[in-house]
Parts: C-alpha cells; sequence; structure tokens
C-alpha cells in the first residue's frame, strides 16, 4: 500500500508531502488544475520515462518519492531479498525514489541502494495497478484478452509453466531439425573434429607438463654457467684463507676472547654464530646441488623436440600453447555430441517427443482452467455492464483452438467478443463497441479482474469518462467497495464518484504572468460538500447544488 507521497519541482509543483490512506481516495479539481500531476509523478517512481519539461520551471531537478507497505505483498518483499534491496531493520517498509535534472537524465533508487529503470518497473508491477482512460485502447488487443483472464482465473504461473515448456520443445525440435537437415555437414564437421581430437590426443599433453618442461628446458640451456657458479660459491664459502667459513670462526674467536663484552657484543655473537650455522648449511645444500646437477645435452634435445611438437601444434590451431588443454577438452565434447549419427538422430526425436508431451500436458491443464474462468469472467463482466446501463451488452470470452498450431501461450487464442443488441451475433469489440460503450465495458471487466489482483493499491484514471447519471453513482460504489478491500486512488470530474471516496483530494492551480504552481489539500466537511457542488452545478455554487451535494454524500 502507498504510505506516503513526496514531490518537489515536478511540472506545476513546487513541494508537496502526502500521506496516503487505506480506502477510496478521490482526486478532483477544475479542468486544467493538474488532477494527473500526482499519477504522473507516482509514475515516475515506478519508472516512466523522465523528460526534462517535468523539471519545474527555473529548477535544477524534480525529486520524487514514494513510500509502501509491503507486508501484504509476499512477492514484492521476496523480490526484495533476492536483489538485496530490502530493509534490514524495516522489512515492511519500501521507499522508491526518482531524482530528474533539467536536461531529461534520471537515477532511480529502492531503500536507498542505486537501481536500474527496468528494476524499478519490475518492482513497481507488484505494488500498484493503474487503470487509465486510455486503457480501453489496449483492450482491443487480444494479447491482453489473455493475460487478463489468466490474472483472473488465478492460473498466470500455470501460463508461465506452459511458456518455458514450449521453448524448451522448440529449442530441442530445432536442433534435431538442424542435425536431419544438415547431415553432410555435420559429417565433414564430425571427420574434422575426429582428426583435430586424435592429433592432440596423439601429443598427449599432460596438465602442468608445459610449465615443467619450460623450466627444465631453461636450466638445461644454462646448464654449463649454473655448474660454474655453483663451485664458485662453494669455494667463497670453503677457501682456507679468505673463505666465510673461515673468517666467521675467526671473528667468533675474537669475541670469545675479551674478556669483558657489552650487551651490543653480547647480540653481536649471537649474530654470528647464527650466521656461521647458517653459511654452512648453505654450503651443503651448494654441495649437494653439484653432486645431483644434470649436465645432459641428450636431455635438453628430447625437452626441447617436446617443446617444438606442443608449439607447432598450438601454431596450427592459432591459440597460445597454454590453452591447448582447454582447447582439447572444448573440441572433445563437441565431438561427444556429434557422434552416434542415426542413433543420435533417433536419441534426439524422442528428447523432442518428450518435450512435446510435457507442453501438452501443461497446456491442456491450462486450457480446462481457461475454459472454466472464461464462463465465470463472462458472467460477472454482464452483470456489472447491467449495472452501468448496457443491460442488452453481452461479454463473451472465446477461446479458439489454435489446433496444429499452439503457441507459447497454448493451445488457444482468447478473445473477448461483444454483443451490444439482443439477437446481434457476437464480435470483436473494435468492430462493435463506440468510443463510449468501449469505456465503460472497459471499466466492467477492469472493476472484476481488479478484485481478484493480488496489488493492495488499484489507481484508476479518469476510467469513469463518457458516463453519468446513474451510471457514474454505480461506478462510483462498485470503486468504494473496492476501496473497504484495499487502496484505491481514483482521478475523477464526475461528483457521484467523488462523492464515495473516503478522502477527498482537491488540486487547484494558481498562475501569475510568469509562473503557475498547482497545491493539493485534503478536503472535510463543508469544504467537500462545496466542490462537490461545484462539480454538479459548474463555477456557480448555488443553495440547490449544496442541497443536491449534502444528499449525494448522505447517500454514498
Amino acid at each position: 500500500m502507498l504510505t506516503h507521497l513526496s514531490i518537489q519541482n515536478f511540472t506545476l509543483v513546487e513541494k508537496l508531502d502526502l500521506d496516503m490512506k487505506p480506502g477510496m481516495t478521490v482526486i478532483t479539481g477544475e479542468t486544467g488544475a493538474g488532477k494527473s500531476i500526482l499519477l504522473d509523478a507516482l509514475g515516475q517512481t515506478l519508472g516512466d520515462r523522465a523528460e526534462a519539461d517535468r523539471v519545474r520551471l527555473g529548477a535544477t531537478r524534480a525529486d520524487i518519492t514514494a513510500s509502501f507497505d509491503t507486508s501484504r505483498i509476499p512477492t514484492a518483499q521476496e523480490w526484495l531479498v533476492a536483489n538485496d534491496l530490502q530493509q534490514i531493520d524495516s522489512p515492511n517498509e519500501c521507499l522508491l525514489r526518482r531524482l530528474i535534472n533539467n536536461e531529461g537524465k534520471s537515477k532511480s533508487s529502492i531503500n536507498g541502494q542505486p537501481v536500474t529503470l527496468q528494476q524499478l518497473r519490475t518492482l513497481g508491477e507488484m505494488l500498484i495497478d493503474i487503470h487509465s482512460q486510455h486503457e480501453h485502447q489496449s483492450l482491443l488487443l487480444k494479447d491482453t484478452h489473455r493475460r487478463l483472464l489468466d490474472e483472473f482465473g488465478g492460473h498466470a504461473e500455470l501460463a508461465k509453466q506452459v511458456r518455458l515448456a514450449y521453448r524448451e520443445w522448440q529449442s530441442r525440435l530445432e536442433h534435431y531439425v538442424h542435425l536431419r537437415d544438415n547431415a553432410a555437414e555435420v559429417s565433414a564437421r564430425f571427420q574434422l573434429l575426429s582428426y583435430q581430437v586424435n592429433e592432440l590426443d596423439q601429443l598427449g599433453l599432460q596438465p602442468g607438463e608445459l610449465d615443467k618442461l619450460e623450466a627444465e628446458q631453461r636450466s638445461l640451456a644454462n646448464a654449463g654457467e649454473i655448474l660454474q657458479g655453483s663451485h664458485e660459491l662453494l669455494a667463497l664459502c670453503n677457501d682456507d684463507e679468505q673463505g666465510l667459513n673461515t673468517n666467521l670462526h675467526r671473528a667468533l674467536h675474537i669475541l670469545r676472547d675479551m674478556p669483558e663484552k657489552s650487551a651490543a657484543l653480547i647480540a653481536a655473537e649471537e649474530l654470528l654464530t647464527s650466521a656461521q650455522i647458517q653459511v654452512e648449511e648453505a654450503c651443503h645444500e651448494i654441495d649437494h646441488h653439484i653432486d645431483t646437477f644434470n649436465l645432459d645435452p641428450e636431455r635438453l634435445q628430447v625437452v626441447e623436440s617436446r617443446l617444438s611438437d606442443i608449439y607447432d601444434i598450438a601454431r596450427k590451431h592459432r591459440i597460445r600453447p597454454e590453452e591447448l588443454a582447454e582447447f582439447t577438452a572444448r573440441l572433445s565434447l563437441e565431438l561427444d555430441q556429434l557422434q552416434g549419427g542415426d542413433a543420435k538422430l533417433d536419441q534426439l526425436a524422442k528428447q523432442v517427443a518428450a518435450a512435446e508431451n510435457a507442453f501438452l500436458q501443461l497446456a491442456g491443464q491450462l486450457s480446462n482452467k481457461r475454459q472454466k474462468s472464461a464462463t465465470s469472467l463472462a458472467k460477472l463482466v454482464n452483470d456489472q455492464l447491467k449495472n452501468l446501463a448496457m443491460e442488452n451488452a453481452k461479454l463473451t470470452v472465446n477461446l479458439h483452438s489454435l489446433e496444429d498450431k499452439p503457441s507459447a501461450s497454448g493451445l488457444e487464442e482468447v478473445e473477448f467478443l461483444i454483443s451490444t443488441n439482443p439477437g446481434q451475433a457476437p464480435k470483436p469489440l473494435a468492430k462493435v463497441a463506440s468510443g463510449g460503450e468501449l469505456s465503460r465495458i472497459s471499466l466492467a471487466i477492469q472493476v472484476i479482474t481488479a478484485q481478484t489482483s493480488a496489488t493492495p493499491t488499484l489507481v484508476f484514471d479518469e476510467v469513469d469518462v463518457g458516463i453519468g447519471g446513474a451510471t457514474a453513482d454505480v461506478v462510483g460504489k462498485l470503486l468504494r467497495q473496492l476501496g473497504e478491500k484495499g487502496q484505491v486512488i481514483c482521478v475523477t470530474h464526475l461528483a457521484q464518484v467523488a462523492s464515495k471516496g473516503h478522502q477527498h483530494l482537491l488540486v487547484s492551480k494558481k498562475s501569475t504572468k510568469t509562473s503557475a504552481e498547482s497545491t493539493l489539500v485534503l478536503l472535510e466537511g463543508e469544504d467537500k460538500v462545496n466542490e462537490i457542488a461545484r462539480m454538479l452545478g459548474g463555477a456557480k455554487v448555488t443553495e440547490q447544488s449544496l442541497a443536491h451535494a449534502r444528499e449525494i454524500l448522505e447517500s454514498r
């Protein structure tokens, strides 16, 4: 549920802080006052496209923040957790923010963390369900019909499984057809891979072998210099006259013969003793190295020949020598996938059949559910159409079988058909309904489907265009009923609808020669009566219109 909306420097609004409540909140105002500004600002926090002219004239940026209570929206909470965006200290609170500068660039955040517009839109769809006066245009699309039916019937998740199963089936089918129809190319590729993998297997490069060979080659290639240097080191340590051992022995002899030693000399003696031990150990290591050193020209030739083979085959495949192991594994895997010939095709054909069967089973379940839901949805919508002064109208939810051409959407095409006169065959909405009729049909469908919506906040933006009188009173009552189950925000120009609100917000605009500003205030008591009277009687409020306003407010 939307709990708070803060708007700064957005179009005609300089600053607005609005606490939102459960129930039905109506927004009214004179034409041009900016009734839709609040919804436009809210749309920005839900990921609508940002434009430079949205920033108030003279300001550098617009700042819009919307706060939500997600305690009744488990899907939103799960999404926030999965994306590491949920507040740990306040898990039921969610803060959406949008900054738009006067160049049209924007920044978005959820609970203070930067996010993409797509993330904002994804979360926004879970938080608010918006029904606009233009939504009846999308009602002409069959995709919209299918979506509404699946949402109404509660089988959107099954529809998702059907889509995934269809894609799996088509992916396997595409792979099978490719192999079947390109047998000659596949065979040529198989022969090439067989030769290449065999050549690489004969090379038999072992893990870590290249590094070891290169290190050994460097050692053998410099064997003479290494051996000579080792002998020089050993002589430097063990020379009887000037060797390190001899001089350290002399230094320790001098220190030990001193009658009295300071702390510094004692420390020096300990360090020299340690040095003598380490030099002796170094001599042993050098001596061992000389004894075991392999000065082997034949081995050098073997190592260099092996390295040459490795380098040659790497150049042949235009890769670095260190990439040979991964390259071999990749070619071997591709070869395994191509092995088997007809047996492989038979196996793939069975996999295709299994994937098709899995899809058909799920799609069949979806078809049965859609059939039941279609009957229920049509009945409820037709009941509402009678309330909206369309007694002779009859909506039919038609499920047209796709026969041998199923799609990711299932085994049928969903289409809403309407008959507006007795005896008239149902036809597509675009061919039968007039603009006013289509608006009322759209409203009836929206009201019915909204009742099954998992979204606790429903927004209706002037969906009552083209109706009035008793029908408008019915629309108001329907919206109030929805508000009693959650939160409804309704922008309206009809007094009969506005009178049904639990809260009433008035938008007004003040203009000067250089600027204009829209403000929004909560109406109570006589202020609400006056606004309803204005909506009933126009600019001039009379005692008669005031009396009528009080009457419809009391009858809600």
